[in-house]
């Protein structure tokens, strides 16, 4: 298992950890509270080009999100940042794109 986390500075971390959730909830396991959120990629979701599952832990504060991807390869891991990146910035809008400092866990 690979994986990687980032800390994403924003003042909105429990609106993005929310709405995140509630858009990937419609087609994924996903159990979430304001300030905690799990999101399970299983293999081949939706026709998907990766090749494995992936857990997404989101954990909100009032300064930042931490993100963390456990991933069952290296380059399912990096498309599921690009996955994170790319969804995370599309509902913050007003202040994207956001700063991901994303390192080995």
């Amino acid at each position: 298992m690979d994986s990687a986390v980032a800390n994403v500075p924003t003042a909105h971390a429990s609106k993005y950890l929310q709405q995140l959730c509630k858009h990937w909830q419609h087609n994924l396991a996903v159990e979430f509270t304001p300030d905690h959120g799990t999101v399970t990629f299983p293999r081949d979701a939706r026709g998907a080009t990766w090749t494995g599952d992936a857990l997404v832990t989101f954990d909100a504060d009032a300064a930042a999100l931490s993100v963390r991807i456990d991933a069952s390869s290296d380059e399912h891991l990096e498309a599921m940042q690009g996955v994170v990146v790319r969804h995370l910035d599309r509902f913050a809008f007003r202040e994207a794109p956001l700063t991901f400092d994303w390192h080995a866990a």
